[in-house]
């Protein structure tokens, strides 16, 4: 062993070799606590079913085989809702067999099975978990398709609350997504695991699958159900610094069957230290207690020594290339109007631990020095980083609320934020390159001359197939803020300017700078009213108030462009008298009264001619003009909004453009009168 460090050492390939030694050994370490992995938001990508397998279609088939050879108790979660308020209606759902729906009302002190249980309580179900096709654990339900507008994302995480996953659900069903049609059985795999030898080792004999909900922390969960912290988040493959979502399952290990405790009391945790583990049988487990703790001890000592020999080699190497080395860079500084030199701010200082740091003169050579060539618009440039193309936006001011919402954002249809600079005051955002420019830039710029009968400016214009798949696009991004970030935002500034296209046409909802954490009521009043006109809900306008139902209406006036191509507001001179028209409001004279058709095609962007069909383009106008409803409380949710334009958008999928548009079965939607 010393000879083959020398050999590598003189190679300099010594600390290379230690450096492999120690992540091995954490490794091993990792693994001997780590159980299963947590799905960490990514049973959103439901266009991407074969995405991270291991993690979105089930627990990993890993259970103690001397005590769970196929199958094992277990025991999952679920909140109540007006649909499923009773034992009987929460067990019929969650597939459990007759004598475990009374189990239900037992372990939970409901005091029947047909008992009404208040809406939103925790209700904790008792299963059988089993291993399916030798990969995954999973407890079998199935569901019969009630509405027309379900989906697998809608049954995943809205009727089963993230029991299972969309993907789980494209892998286990034999139905295409475009395909499902009220009436049908849909095969439904609820997440569950069985201990594992580690575990079982410890004293774990349950499993259960806990659904976060917005507030939760490991430690609340942990609390809850009297366990230690650190044996949920070595349950999960989770670490204390990690984030956990909103509508995700956390496993929770337990030495006994569960039982909810307050959250004012905090009872001794399972298996406190002192306390020996009793096995089945009765006996005493503090043998294997004191056997896993000297192999800790001596798995520890040995790490400590590879840890201080690469020290020693790493310190060795760098002393003779000290001289050689350039000094390194000095931390950024925010330098006020004044002159004064301060540090950053706490919150731009948090986000240094996830984005790159990028040093002034890095943007300078990637911008070509923010010359006029790479200027996209004012204070934005195009910029090439080793290869890569990227914006840089400069901004003045603190903004450190729009990087931190960004850095903790992952989802395809929202701009990457990738890093940042700090420099004489200004910040300097680097993101993600959209090659395509505003959908504004499409529909309003690109589309003018189409407008004026050029056709052939028309052939640069946005198809209709593509027009939906952007809505789409982008309602995905607004439901995901809603409902699936943590803490939950509203965008507050949504129009087509701030939605970019990548070199797919794939959405990209950019500008982050008025976005608001939602509070618990999910309702704000302020007297700071800022936006464009337009695309402002009355409610806002009129008394400051914000709801995520505002960026419901700005998205129906977005769908609304995407009809139509026209502007969202524009004044016209009538004898010196100025009219400003609305395009949230000409819809509703459009779909409303007499000549439905014929108003309908008036009002379709030109730019399509007659590739399009009418009748899917009247239920996505019906649908826009309900999200820019006067009422508030009539506009829809995004996830129900999401709901309805993934019917649109296959149905638009499956149209065939060589078909006229006027033999469409419009009258069923109303279009003959």
């Amino acid at each position: 062993m010393a000879k083959l460090l020398q050999r590598w050492d003189g190679h300099g390939g010594g600390s290379v070799l230690f450096l492999f030694l120690v992540l091995v050994m954490v490794v091993v370490v990792v693994q001997v606590k780590a159980q299963q992995a947590y799905v960490n938001n990514k049973q959103l990508d439901c266009e991407n079913p074969t995405s991270d397998t291991n993690s979105t279609r089930g627990f990993l088939c890993n259970g103690d085989p001397t005590k769970y050879k196929s199958s094992c108790k277990s025991y999952l979660t679920f909140r109540s809702t007006p649909t499923y308020d009773s034992a009987v209606d929460i067990g019929y759902l969650l597939g459990v067999e007759r004598p475990s729906i009374t189990l239900i009302a037992s372990i939970n002190n409901i005091s029947s099975d047909v008992s009404p249980v208040p809406t939103d309580t925790l209700v904790i179900v008792p299963i059988d978990c089993s291993c399916y096709n030798s990969s995954y654990y999973q407890h079998n339900a199935s569901y019969i398709l009630k509405q027309r507008l379900e989906t697998y994302f809608s049954i995943a995480n809205n009727t089963y609350q993230g029991l299972t996953t969309c993907q789980a659900l494209m892998a286990q069903n034999p139905y295409n997504f475009r395909n499902l049609s009220v009436g049908l059985s849909i095969h439904v795999p609820l997440r569950c695991a069985c201990p594992t030898s580690n575990q079982t080792a410890s004293g774990v004999n349950y499993l259960l699958t806990y659904l976060v909900n917005w507030g939760d922390s490991i430690s609340s969960i942990a609390q809850l159900f009297g366990v230690q912290e650190q044996r949920v988040l070595d349950a999960n493959r989770l670490s204390a610094e990690d984030v956990i979502f909103p509508f995700t399952p956390i496993l929770v290990p337990l030495n006994s069957e569960p039982k909810i405790h307050s959250s004012g009391t905090s009872p001794p945790p399972q298996s406190a230290p002192g306390n020996p583990i009793v096995n089945d049988d009765g006996s005493s487990n503090s043998k294997n207690k004191w056997k896993w703790i000297g192999i800790g001890i001596g798995g520890g000592a040995l790490l400590l020594l590879l840890l201080s020999v690469l020290a020693f080699l790493f310190w060795r190497r760098s002393k003779s290339r000290t001289s050689s080395q350039p000094p390194k860079p000095k931390a950024p500084v925010v330098i006020s109007s004044d002159g004064v030199t301060k540090p950053w701010s706490h919150e731009i200082s948090y986000a240094v631990d996830s984005l790159t740091l990028y040093r002034f003169e890095d943007l300078e050579n990637a911008t070509a020095y923010f010359g006029e060539t790479n200027r996209i618009k004012e204070s934005v440039y195009r910029g090439s980083f080793k290869g890569d193309a990227g914006v840089v936006k400069v901004l003045k001011g603190d903004v450190s609320a729009e990087i931190n919402i960004l850095k903790m954002i992952n989802h395809s249809n929202i701009i990457r934020l990738s890093g940042f600079c700090v420099h004489q005051g200004n910040t300097y955002l680097v993101y993600e390159y959209a090659e395509n420019g505003s959908l504004r830039d499409w529909l309003h710029n690109s589309n003018k001359k189409c407008q004026e009968q050029d056709q052939d400016e028309a052939a640069l214009s946005l198809s209709w197939k593509q027009r939906v798949q952007i809505a789409y696009d982008v309602a995905g991004a607004l439901s995901y803020l809603h409902n699936y970030t943590n803490p939950p935002y509203i965008h507050k500034n949504l129009k087509t300017s701030n939605i970019l296209l990548d070199a797919n046409l794939s959405a990209k909802v950019a500008n982050f700078g008025l976005a608001r954490r939602l509070d618990n009521d999910h309702m704000q009043l302020t007297r700071h009213v800022v936006g464009t006109q337009g695309y402002m809900p009355p409610e806002y306008i009129e008394n400051g108030l914000i709801t995520p139902k505002l960026d419901v209406f700005a998205f129906g006036v977005v769908m609304l462009e995407l009809l139509s191509g026209r502007e969202p507001a524009t004044v016209t001179d009538n004898d010196g008298v100025k009219n400003h028209q609305l395009l949230s409001e000409v819809i509703k004279t459009v779909i409303e009264g007499e000549n439905v058709r014929e108003k309908l095609r008036n009002f379709m962007d030109p730019c399509l001619g007659e590739e399009y069909p009418l009748n899917i383009a009247f239920s996505m106008a019906q649908l826009a003009n309900v999200c820019v409803h006067f009422d508030v409380n009539e506009r829809p949710s995004m996830p129900q909004v999401v709901a309805t334009l993934s019917k649109i958008l296959s149905s638009s999928l499956d149209w065939d453009p060589s078909d006229h548009f006027e033999r469409s079965s419009s009258t069923s939607l109303g279009l003959g009168r």
